[in-house]
């Protein structure tokens, strides 16, 4: 999962999507990454780490790192958290940027459930961005962390027979 800064919204991603991960007994690695390098070797927000920790998950370890074109190699699928983001992955992949590995994060709940709100206020649609709760205050970090949650459940019912 990739972000801006990989210190809010994909950090959540990584966390919650390991955690299912482990309780379906899959052999997946999850990562998470940032476009940006302003927070690299930064645990994620305090915000972010509230809101997992309130729901049984412990992010507080995993540190802020920046996407590179070497990922396109190392994973078989990268989320995009956001339309701005999914640009900057493919500037930073330059010609070895391989974009049908490539998706919008909530393409996969769009994909299972078509428009609806999964969250009260958030309209679905095709390429839809996780909005980023950095801007605002920490009760906006308990509707990404549902949001995150049911793409993350969409994702595992999607591939884990796969």
């Amino acid at each position: 999962m990739v972000c801006l800064g990989n210190i809010c919204r994909s950090p959540i991603a990584e966390g919650v999507l390991r955690h299912k991960v482990k309780e379906h007994g899959l052999n997946w690695v999850v990562d998470s990454a940032g476009t940006e390098s302003y927070h690299i070797g930064e645990a994620p927000h305090r915000f972010s780490q509230n809101i997992c920790q309130a729901n049984g998950i412990d992010v507080s370890e995993q540190k802020a790192r920046k996407f590179t074109v070497e990922d396109f190699a190392e994973y078989d699928i990268i989320y995009a958290m956001a339309e701005d983001v999914y640009d900057e992955i493919e500037h930073i992949g330059g010609w070895k940027a391989n974009m049908k590995k490539v998706d919008y994060f909530l393409n996969e709940l769009y994909l299972q459930s078509g428009e609806h709100q999964p969250v009260k206020g958030f309209k679905l649609t095709k390429n839809a961005s996780v909005p980023d709760p950095w801007y605002g205050a920490e009760d906006g970090y308990a509707n990404v962390y549902d949001l995150i949650a049911q793409t993350c459940d969409a994702i595992i019912a999607r591939y884990k027979d796969a």
